[in-house]
Protein backbone atom coordinates (compact mmCIF):
# COMPACT_ATOMS: atom_id res chain seq x y z
CA UNK A 1 0.00 0.00 0.00
CA UNK A 2 1.03 3.46 -1.01
CA UNK A 3 1.46 6.34 1.65
CA UNK A 4 -1.53 8.32 2.16
CA UNK A 5 -2.11 11.64 3.63
CA UNK A 6 -4.57 10.10 5.86
CA UNK A 7 -1.55 8.75 8.15
CA UNK A 8 0.15 12.51 7.22
CA UNK A 9 2.24 13.82 10.08
CA UNK A 10 4.54 16.83 10.97
CA UNK A 11 7.52 16.18 13.12
CA UNK A 12 9.41 19.55 14.79
CA UNK A 13 13.10 18.41 14.57
CA UNK A 14 16.27 20.15 15.64
CA UNK A 15 19.18 19.62 13.89
CA UNK A 16 22.94 20.86 13.02
CA UNK A 17 22.66 23.97 11.00
CA UNK A 18 25.69 23.14 8.16
CA UNK A 19 24.68 22.36 4.52
CA UNK A 20 23.70 18.52 4.38
CA UNK A 21 21.28 18.36 7.40
CA UNK A 22 18.43 18.75 5.34
CA UNK A 23 18.98 16.62 2.67
CA UNK A 24 19.77 14.13 5.27
CA UNK A 25 16.17 14.88 7.09
CA UNK A 26 14.75 13.90 3.95
CA UNK A 27 16.36 10.63 2.37
CA UNK A 28 15.96 9.56 5.58
CA UNK A 29 12.22 9.67 5.66
CA UNK A 30 12.28 8.41 1.88
CA UNK A 31 14.86 5.11 3.02
CA UNK A 32 11.85 4.41 5.68
CA UNK A 33 9.20 3.99 2.12
CA UNK A 34 7.59 7.71 3.63
CA UNK A 35 6.78 10.37 1.45
CA UNK A 36 8.09 14.43 1.99
CA UNK A 37 5.51 16.56 1.14
CA UNK A 38 6.72 19.69 3.26
CA UNK A 39 9.68 21.15 4.73
CA UNK A 40 9.66 24.59 6.66
CA UNK A 41 12.87 25.53 8.53
CA UNK A 42 10.68 28.28 11.25
CA UNK A 43 13.95 29.03 13.35
CA UNK A 44 17.67 29.11 12.70
CA UNK A 45 20.31 30.17 14.63
CA UNK A 46 24.10 29.68 13.69
CA UNK A 47 24.09 26.51 15.70
CA UNK A 48 20.81 25.18 15.50
CA UNK A 49 18.05 24.83 12.79
CA UNK A 50 14.35 24.33 13.50
CA UNK A 51 12.52 21.88 10.55
CA UNK A 52 8.85 20.96 10.84
CA UNK A 53 9.13 18.00 8.17
CA UNK A 54 5.41 16.70 6.92
CA UNK A 55 5.51 13.84 5.41
CA UNK A 56 3.44 10.62 4.48
CA UNK A 57 3.03 6.73 5.87
CA UNK A 58 1.35 3.81 4.99
CA UNK A 59 0.03 3.11 8.32
CA UNK A 60 0.40 4.19 11.82
CA UNK A 61 2.80 1.58 12.60
CA UNK A 62 4.88 2.99 9.49
CA UNK A 63 4.57 6.47 10.36
CA UNK A 64 6.03 5.47 13.59
CA UNK A 65 9.07 3.50 11.53
CA UNK A 66 9.58 6.53 10.19
CA UNK A 67 10.08 8.96 13.43
CA UNK A 68 12.72 6.33 14.70
CA UNK A 69 14.35 7.13 11.66
CA UNK A 70 14.88 10.25 12.15
CA UNK A 71 15.59 9.94 15.80
CA UNK A 72 18.31 7.68 14.67
CA UNK A 73 19.66 10.66 12.70
CA UNK A 74 23.34 12.35 14.14
CA UNK A 75 22.72 15.68 15.52
CA UNK A 76 18.96 15.12 15.34
CA UNK A 77 16.51 15.85 18.30
CA UNK A 78 13.14 14.99 17.71
CA UNK A 79 11.03 17.69 19.83
CA UNK A 80 7.43 17.10 18.84
CA UNK A 81 5.15 14.47 16.60
CA UNK A 82 1.56 16.18 15.05
CA UNK A 83 -0.95 13.83 13.43
CA UNK A 84 -2.61 15.97 10.58
CA UNK A 85 -5.50 13.70 10.77
CA UNK A 86 -5.77 14.57 14.40
CA UNK A 87 -5.09 17.82 14.15
CA UNK A 88 -8.10 18.35 11.56
CA UNK A 89 -10.85 16.62 13.79
CA UNK A 90 -10.00 18.61 16.96
CA UNK A 91 -13.42 20.14 17.82
CA UNK A 92 -15.12 18.73 15.50
CA UNK A 93 -15.37 19.83 12.02
CA UNK A 94 -18.86 21.58 11.61
CA UNK A 95 -20.24 24.17 13.28
CA UNK A 96 -23.86 26.45 13.31
CA UNK A 97 -23.66 29.45 11.77
CA UNK A 98 -26.56 32.42 11.85
CA UNK A 99 -27.49 33.21 8.37
CA UNK A 100 -29.16 36.64 10.15
CA UNK A 101 -27.04 39.03 11.74
CA UNK A 102 -28.20 39.95 15.10
CA UNK A 103 -26.58 43.06 16.07
CA UNK A 104 -29.41 45.03 17.47
CA UNK A 105 -32.50 44.97 19.68
CA UNK A 106 -34.68 45.08 16.33
CA UNK A 107 -33.07 41.99 15.06
CA UNK A 108 -33.24 40.47 17.77
CA UNK A 109 -37.14 41.14 17.88
CA UNK A 110 -37.70 39.86 14.60
CA UNK A 111 -35.45 36.52 14.68
CA UNK A 112 -36.67 35.65 17.68
CA UNK A 113 -39.08 36.86 20.11
CA UNK A 114 -41.87 38.10 20.48
CA UNK A 115 -41.50 38.36 16.16
CA UNK A 116 -40.85 35.01 15.39
CA UNK A 117 -44.33 33.83 16.76
CA UNK A 118 -46.06 35.67 13.60
CA UNK A 119 -43.98 33.51 11.74
CA UNK A 120 -45.21 30.27 13.95
CA UNK A 121 -48.30 31.08 13.23
CA UNK A 122 -48.42 31.58 9.49
CA UNK A 123 -46.66 28.27 9.54
CA UNK A 124 -49.55 26.65 12.27
CA UNK A 125 -52.62 28.24 9.72
CA UNK A 126 -50.56 26.65 6.52
CA UNK A 127 -48.08 23.89 7.49
CA UNK A 128 -46.93 24.09 3.81
CA UNK A 129 -44.81 27.31 4.67
CA UNK A 130 -42.38 25.34 7.05
CA UNK A 131 -40.36 24.60 3.78
CA UNK A 132 -40.14 28.53 2.73
CA UNK A 133 -39.64 30.40 6.21
CA UNK A 134 -37.81 27.58 8.01
CA UNK A 135 -34.41 25.93 7.60
CA UNK A 136 -36.06 22.53 6.26
CA UNK A 137 -36.42 23.32 3.00
CA UNK A 138 -32.21 23.15 3.03
CA UNK A 139 -31.65 20.56 5.80
CA UNK A 140 -30.64 16.93 5.80
CA UNK A 141 -30.12 14.44 8.91
CA UNK A 142 -27.32 11.97 8.51
CA UNK A 143 -28.34 9.14 10.85
CA UNK A 144 -26.59 5.99 11.45
CA UNK A 145 -26.70 3.88 14.16
CA UNK A 146 -22.40 2.86 14.40
CA UNK A 147 -23.47 -0.29 13.29
CA UNK A 148 -20.84 -0.36 9.76
CA UNK A 149 -19.12 2.21 9.96
CA UNK A 150 -16.56 2.37 6.90
CA UNK A 151 -14.94 -0.71 6.72
CA UNK A 152 -14.48 -0.85 10.82
CA UNK A 153 -17.90 -2.69 11.46
CA UNK A 154 -20.00 -1.79 14.60
CA UNK A 155 -18.21 0.78 16.75
CA UNK A 156 -21.05 1.85 17.80
CA UNK A 157 -22.24 5.99 17.58
CA UNK A 158 -19.44 7.78 19.56
CA UNK A 159 -16.66 6.38 17.23
CA UNK A 160 -19.16 7.53 13.89
CA UNK A 161 -20.21 10.91 15.35
CA UNK A 162 -16.48 12.29 12.92
CA UNK A 163 -17.41 10.28 10.13
CA UNK A 164 -21.14 11.77 10.41
CA UNK A 165 -19.52 15.13 10.77
CA UNK A 166 -17.71 14.51 7.62
CA UNK A 167 -20.36 13.56 5.57
CA UNK A 168 -22.06 17.26 6.72
CA UNK A 169 -19.62 18.70 6.05
CA UNK A 170 -19.33 16.91 2.80
CA UNK A 171 -23.17 18.03 2.25
CA UNK A 172 -22.32 21.76 2.58
CA UNK A 173 -19.27 22.03 0.78
CA UNK A 174 -20.41 20.34 -2.15
CA UNK A 175 -24.19 20.91 -2.10
CA UNK A 176 -24.47 23.99 -0.12
CA UNK A 177 -26.56 21.80 2.36
CA UNK A 178 -26.84 22.42 5.68
CA UNK A 179 -26.57 19.27 7.53
CA UNK A 180 -26.71 17.46 10.96
CA UNK A 181 -24.98 14.43 12.10
CA UNK A 182 -27.50 12.10 14.54
CA UNK A 183 -25.73 9.19 15.69
CA UNK A 184 -28.41 7.03 17.55
CA UNK A 185 -28.07 4.82 20.68
CA UNK A 186 -29.70 1.91 19.79
CA UNK A 187 -29.53 -0.65 16.83
CA UNK A 188 -32.75 -1.83 17.76
CA UNK A 189 -34.80 -1.36 14.69
CA UNK A 190 -38.43 -0.23 15.56
CA UNK A 191 -36.40 1.85 17.65
CA UNK A 192 -34.62 3.74 14.97
CA UNK A 193 -37.50 4.10 12.99
CA UNK A 194 -39.49 5.52 15.81
CA UNK A 195 -36.90 8.04 16.44
CA UNK A 196 -36.63 9.09 13.00
CA UNK A 197 -39.93 9.43 12.22
CA UNK A 198 -40.62 11.62 15.76
CA UNK A 199 -37.74 14.14 14.53
CA UNK A 200 -38.47 14.41 10.98
CA UNK A 201 -40.30 17.49 10.85
CA UNK A 202 -37.09 19.02 11.40
CA UNK A 203 -35.42 18.29 8.14
CA UNK A 204 -36.15 17.94 4.56
CA UNK A 205 -34.34 14.73 3.77
CA UNK A 206 -32.98 11.80 5.64
CA UNK A 207 -29.35 10.54 5.12
CA UNK A 208 -28.87 7.22 6.29
CA UNK A 209 -25.42 6.11 6.60
CA UNK A 210 -23.63 2.98 8.18
CA UNK A 211 -26.38 0.96 9.66
CA UNK A 212 -25.86 -2.95 8.80
CA UNK A 213 -27.24 -5.31 6.55
CA UNK A 214 -29.72 -6.13 6.49
CA UNK A 215 -31.53 -3.94 8.95
CA UNK A 216 -30.65 -1.25 6.82
CA UNK A 217 -33.28 -2.38 4.43
CA UNK A 218 -36.03 -2.64 6.43
CA UNK A 219 -35.15 0.64 8.34
CA UNK A 220 -35.09 2.52 4.98
CA UNK A 221 -38.58 0.60 3.49
CA UNK A 222 -40.67 1.50 6.86
CA UNK A 223 -39.32 4.90 6.80
CA UNK A 224 -39.76 5.43 3.24
CA UNK A 225 -43.33 4.48 4.39
CA UNK A 226 -44.24 6.60 6.90
CA UNK A 227 -42.26 10.12 5.84
CA UNK A 228 -43.01 12.49 3.69
CA UNK A 229 -39.79 13.67 2.91
CA UNK A 230 -37.39 11.28 1.07
CA UNK A 231 -35.18 8.70 2.62
CA UNK A 232 -31.68 7.55 0.84
CA UNK A 233 -29.41 5.05 2.10
CA UNK A 234 -25.91 6.36 0.69
CA UNK A 235 -23.87 2.77 1.43
CA UNK A 236 -26.36 1.12 -1.09
CA UNK A 237 -27.73 3.79 -3.34
CA UNK A 238 -24.82 6.33 -3.75
CA UNK A 239 -22.66 3.79 -4.55
CA UNK A 240 -24.81 2.49 -7.21
CA UNK A 241 -25.25 5.73 -9.01
CA UNK A 242 -21.23 6.07 -9.22
CA UNK A 243 -20.98 2.48 -10.20
CA UNK A 244 -23.77 2.81 -12.90
CA UNK A 245 -22.36 5.95 -14.30
CA UNK A 246 -18.19 4.74 -14.25
CA UNK A 247 -19.66 1.27 -15.86
CA UNK A 248 -22.51 3.68 -18.42
CA UNK A 249 -18.41 5.33 -19.64
CA UNK A 250 -16.40 2.68 -19.10
CA UNK A 251 -19.08 0.84 -21.82
CA UNK A 252 -18.37 3.73 -24.12
CA UNK A 253 -14.77 3.04 -23.90
CA UNK A 254 -15.24 -0.36 -25.38
CA UNK A 255 -17.84 0.11 -27.43
CA UNK A 256 -20.29 -2.49 -25.84
CA UNK A 257 -24.15 -1.62 -24.57
CA UNK A 258 -25.69 -2.43 -21.26
CA UNK A 259 -28.63 -4.72 -22.48
CA UNK A 260 -26.04 -7.15 -24.26
CA UNK A 261 -22.88 -7.48 -21.72
CA UNK A 262 -22.73 -10.45 -18.81
CA UNK A 263 -22.08 -9.20 -15.67
CA UNK A 264 -20.71 -10.88 -12.68
CA UNK A 265 -20.76 -9.42 -9.48
CA UNK A 266 -19.02 -10.45 -5.54
CA UNK A 267 -21.31 -8.89 -2.97
CA UNK A 268 -24.90 -9.14 -2.22
CA UNK A 269 -24.84 -6.86 0.93
CA UNK A 270 -26.27 -3.43 0.94
CA UNK A 271 -23.97 -2.12 -1.63
CA UNK A 272 -24.07 -5.15 -3.94
CA UNK A 273 -28.28 -5.24 -3.71
CA UNK A 274 -28.51 -1.40 -4.70
CA UNK A 275 -25.85 -1.96 -7.73
CA UNK A 276 -27.92 -4.64 -8.93
CA UNK A 277 -31.17 -3.15 -8.77
CA UNK A 278 -30.06 0.15 -10.52
CA UNK A 279 -28.07 -1.77 -13.02
CA UNK A 280 -31.73 -3.68 -14.11
CA UNK A 281 -33.42 -0.48 -13.96
CA UNK A 282 -30.87 0.64 -15.99
CA UNK A 283 -31.49 -1.85 -18.73
CA UNK A 284 -29.03 -4.39 -17.45
CA UNK A 285 -30.49 -8.25 -18.57
CA UNK A 286 -27.44 -10.51 -17.95
CA UNK A 287 -26.28 -10.83 -14.11
CA UNK A 288 -24.72 -13.46 -11.88
CA UNK A 289 -24.26 -12.39 -8.31
CA UNK A 290 -22.20 -13.98 -5.96
CA UNK A 291 -21.90 -13.89 -2.41
CA UNK A 292 -19.57 -16.04 0.56
CA UNK A 293 -21.35 -19.01 -0.73
CA UNK A 294 -20.51 -18.78 -4.47
CA UNK A 295 -23.63 -18.22 -6.94
CA UNK A 296 -27.28 -17.11 -5.53
CA UNK A 297 -29.53 -19.04 -7.62
CA UNK A 298 -33.01 -20.03 -7.20
CA UNK A 299 -33.74 -23.23 -5.11
CA UNK A 300 -30.04 -22.29 -3.21
CA UNK A 301 -30.94 -23.75 0.41
CA UNK A 302 -31.14 -20.66 2.82
CA UNK A 303 -32.89 -18.15 0.33
CA UNK A 304 -36.24 -19.20 1.89
CA UNK A 305 -34.57 -17.09 5.25
CA UNK A 306 -33.37 -13.72 3.23
CA UNK A 307 -35.87 -11.59 1.41
CA UNK A 308 -32.93 -9.61 0.02
CA UNK A 309 -31.38 -12.97 -1.43
CA UNK A 310 -34.75 -14.48 -2.66
CA UNK A 311 -35.20 -11.22 -4.33
CA UNK A 312 -31.55 -11.43 -5.99
CA UNK A 313 -32.26 -15.12 -6.99
CA UNK A 314 -35.50 -13.93 -8.63
CA UNK A 315 -34.16 -11.50 -11.11
CA UNK A 316 -30.46 -12.69 -11.74
CA UNK A 317 -28.61 -15.73 -12.99
CA UNK A 318 -30.80 -16.62 -15.96
CA UNK A 319 -28.93 -19.74 -16.52
CA UNK A 320 -29.10 -21.15 -13.39
CA UNK A 321 -25.16 -21.14 -12.68
CA UNK A 322 -24.13 -22.98 -9.25
CA UNK A 323 -20.71 -22.76 -9.01
CA UNK A 324 -18.15 -20.16 -7.76
CA UNK A 325 -16.99 -16.61 -8.10
CA UNK A 326 -14.15 -17.68 -9.97
CA UNK A 327 -16.18 -19.39 -12.37
CA UNK A 328 -19.26 -17.07 -12.68
CA UNK A 329 -15.98 -14.19 -14.15
CA UNK A 330 -15.09 -16.70 -16.49
CA UNK A 331 -16.69 -15.32 -20.17
CA UNK A 332 -18.40 -11.96 -18.64
CA UNK A 333 -17.86 -8.91 -20.04
CA UNK A 334 -17.77 -7.30 -16.40
CA UNK A 335 -16.75 -7.73 -12.98
CA UNK A 336 -18.22 -5.72 -10.41
CA UNK A 337 -16.99 -6.37 -6.97
CA UNK A 338 -18.19 -5.24 -2.95
CA UNK A 339 -17.39 -7.18 -0.98
CA UNK A 340 -13.95 -8.94 0.17
CA UNK A 341 -10.21 -8.78 -0.49
CA UNK A 342 -8.28 -11.14 -2.75
CA UNK A 343 -10.91 -13.16 -3.91
CA UNK A 344 -9.51 -13.20 -7.81
CA UNK A 345 -6.29 -13.24 -9.43
CA UNK A 346 -4.87 -11.64 -12.63
CA UNK A 347 -5.68 -15.12 -14.04
CA UNK A 348 -8.96 -15.24 -13.28
CA UNK A 349 -9.68 -11.92 -15.27
CA UNK A 350 -7.46 -13.35 -18.00
CA UNK A 351 -10.39 -15.54 -18.99
CA UNK A 352 -12.92 -12.44 -19.00
CA UNK A 353 -14.14 -11.93 -22.44
CA UNK A 354 -11.58 -9.20 -24.75
CA UNK A 355 -12.18 -5.50 -23.55
CA UNK A 356 -13.26 -6.85 -20.57
CA UNK A 357 -14.20 -4.07 -17.25
CA UNK A 358 -13.13 -4.58 -14.03
CA UNK A 359 -14.85 -2.85 -10.72
CA UNK A 360 -12.80 -3.83 -7.71
CA UNK A 361 -14.30 -1.82 -5.03
CA UNK A 362 -13.55 -3.15 -1.42
CA UNK A 363 -11.39 -0.76 0.52
CA UNK A 364 -8.81 -0.55 1.53
CA UNK A 365 -7.37 -4.37 -0.71
CA UNK A 366 -10.02 -4.85 -3.52
CA UNK A 367 -11.29 -8.41 -5.06
CA UNK A 368 -8.41 -8.24 -7.06
CA UNK A 369 -4.83 -6.73 -7.54
CA UNK A 370 -5.60 -3.87 -10.01
CA UNK A 371 -2.24 -3.85 -11.39
CA UNK A 372 -2.40 -7.84 -12.48
CA UNK A 373 -5.71 -6.91 -13.75
CA UNK A 374 -4.39 -4.04 -15.89
CA UNK A 375 -3.18 -6.63 -17.92
CA UNK A 376 -5.87 -8.55 -19.07
CA UNK A 377 -9.10 -5.99 -18.58
CA UNK A 378 -9.43 -2.79 -20.86
CA UNK A 379 -10.98 -0.73 -17.80
CA UNK A 380 -10.33 -1.20 -14.04
CA UNK A 381 -12.08 1.02 -11.53
CA UNK A 382 -11.58 1.07 -7.94
CA UNK A 383 -12.43 2.77 -4.46
CA UNK A 384 -9.10 3.94 -3.76
CA UNK A 385 -7.78 7.45 -4.44
CA UNK A 386 -4.52 6.35 -5.57
CA UNK A 387 -5.44 4.82 -8.75
CA UNK A 388 -7.27 5.84 -11.89
CA UNK A 389 -11.52 5.87 -11.92
CA UNK A 390 -12.43 5.99 -8.05
CA UNK A 391 -15.68 5.34 -7.22
CA UNK A 392 -16.55 7.87 -4.46
CA UNK A 393 -20.19 8.20 -3.43
CA UNK A 394 -19.29 12.11 -3.08
CA UNK A 395 -19.83 11.79 -6.68
CA UNK A 396 -23.72 11.63 -5.87
CA UNK A 397 -25.28 12.13 -2.66
CA UNK A 398 -24.24 16.32 -2.53
CA UNK A 399 -26.47 16.49 -5.76
CA UNK A 400 -28.89 13.90 -5.50
CA UNK A 401 -30.38 15.51 -2.53
CA UNK A 402 -29.68 19.20 -3.60
CA UNK A 403 -32.17 18.25 -6.09
CA UNK A 404 -34.66 16.86 -3.92
CA UNK A 405 -34.72 19.94 -1.86
CA UNK A 406 -35.26 22.14 -4.78
CA UNK A 407 -38.11 19.70 -5.94
CA UNK A 408 -39.30 19.30 -2.61
CA UNK A 409 -39.81 16.01 -3.47
CA UNK A 410 -41.47 13.76 -0.98
CA UNK A 411 -39.28 10.59 -1.50
CA UNK A 412 -37.36 9.12 -4.21
CA UNK A 413 -37.17 6.47 -7.04
CA UNK A 414 -35.63 4.53 -9.31
CA UNK A 415 -36.02 6.82 -12.43
CA UNK A 416 -34.16 9.57 -10.06
CA UNK A 417 -31.40 7.64 -9.08
CA UNK A 418 -31.40 6.50 -12.86
CA UNK A 419 -31.28 10.23 -13.83
CA UNK A 420 -28.31 11.02 -11.43
CA UNK A 421 -26.42 8.38 -12.98
CA UNK A 422 -26.73 9.04 -16.42
CA UNK A 423 -26.01 12.78 -15.83
CA UNK A 424 -22.92 11.84 -13.42
CA UNK A 425 -21.44 9.99 -16.78
CA UNK A 426 -21.79 12.74 -19.17
CA UNK A 427 -20.31 15.24 -16.91
CA UNK A 428 -17.37 13.17 -18.34
CA UNK A 429 -17.03 14.81 -22.24
CA UNK A 430 -16.14 12.45 -25.61
CA UNK A 431 -12.91 14.13 -25.42
CA UNK A 432 -12.22 13.70 -21.97
CA UNK A 433 -13.40 9.87 -22.07
CA UNK A 434 -10.79 6.92 -21.96
CA UNK A 435 -9.59 3.93 -19.86
CA UNK A 436 -8.10 6.22 -16.99
CA UNK A 437 -11.18 8.71 -16.44
CA UNK A 438 -14.40 7.33 -16.87
CA UNK A 439 -15.96 9.04 -14.06
CA UNK A 440 -15.26 12.29 -13.11
CA UNK A 441 -12.87 14.67 -10.19
CA UNK A 442 -14.82 15.02 -7.12
CA UNK A 443 -13.85 18.16 -7.19
CA UNK A 444 -15.35 18.90 -10.75
CA UNK A 445 -17.44 22.30 -11.06
CA UNK A 446 -20.09 20.70 -12.98
CA UNK A 447 -20.85 17.22 -10.40
CA UNK A 448 -23.18 18.21 -8.07
CA UNK A 449 -25.38 21.33 -10.33
CA UNK A 450 -25.63 17.95 -13.22
CA UNK A 451 -26.63 15.62 -10.89
CA UNK A 452 -29.14 17.81 -9.16
CA UNK A 453 -30.21 19.25 -12.19
CA UNK A 454 -31.04 15.42 -13.40
CA UNK A 455 -33.09 14.58 -10.26
CA UNK A 456 -34.94 17.74 -9.98
CA UNK A 457 -36.05 17.04 -13.49
CA UNK A 458 -36.99 13.65 -12.54
CA UNK A 459 -38.72 14.10 -9.50
CA UNK A 460 -40.90 17.25 -10.77
CA UNK A 461 -41.54 14.91 -13.61
CA UNK A 462 -42.68 11.83 -11.20
CA UNK A 463 -44.99 13.97 -9.63
CA UNK A 464 -43.60 13.40 -6.03
CA UNK A 465 -43.31 17.17 -4.79
CA UNK A 466 -44.99 18.66 -1.76
CA UNK A 467 -45.14 21.96 -3.88
CA UNK A 468 -44.08 23.67 -7.38
CA UNK A 469 -40.19 23.24 -7.32
CA UNK A 470 -38.00 26.07 -5.59
CA UNK A 471 -35.63 27.95 -7.35
CA UNK A 472 -32.60 26.39 -7.60
CA UNK A 473 -30.15 26.75 -4.37
CA UNK A 474 -26.49 28.21 -5.64
CA UNK A 475 -23.96 25.81 -5.33
CA UNK A 476 -20.23 26.71 -4.44
CA UNK A 477 -17.87 26.12 -7.11
CA UNK A 478 -15.42 23.58 -6.15
CA UNK A 479 -12.70 24.31 -9.20
CA UNK A 480 -10.71 26.59 -7.24
CA UNK A 481 -10.41 23.66 -4.42
CA UNK A 482 -6.67 21.81 -4.29
CA UNK A 483 -6.88 18.86 -6.03
CA UNK A 484 -6.20 16.38 -3.18
CA UNK A 485 -8.19 12.84 -2.63
CA UNK A 486 -11.32 13.02 -1.30
CA UNK A 487 -12.60 11.08 1.87
CA UNK A 488 -13.64 7.88 1.14
CA UNK A 489 -16.94 6.13 1.63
Amino acid sequence: MAPSVSYSMTVRLEVGSRGRAVSEITRAVEHAGGVVTALDVNAAGHERLRVDVTCAARDTAHAEAIVEALTGLPDVAVHKVSDRTFLLHLGGKIEMRSKVPLRTRDELSMAYTPGVARVSLAIAGNPDDVRRLTVKRNSVAVVTDGSAVLGLGNIGPYAALPVMEGKAALFKRFAGIDAWPICLDTQDTDEIVRTVQAIAPGWGGINLEDISAPRCFEVERRLRDLLDIPVFHDDQHGTAIVVMAALTNALRVVGKELGTVRIAMAGAGAAGSAILRLLLAGGAKDVCVCDDQGAVYRGRPGLDGDQNLHWIAENTNAVGYHGDLVGAVRGADVFIGVSAPNLLTGDDIATMKPDAIVFALANPEPEVDPDAAREYAAVIATGRSDYPNQINNVLAFPGVFRGLLDAQSRTINDDMLVAAARALADVVTADELGPNYIIPSVFHPDVASAVAAAVREAATASGSSTGPALPAAPIAPVAAVAPVAAPGE
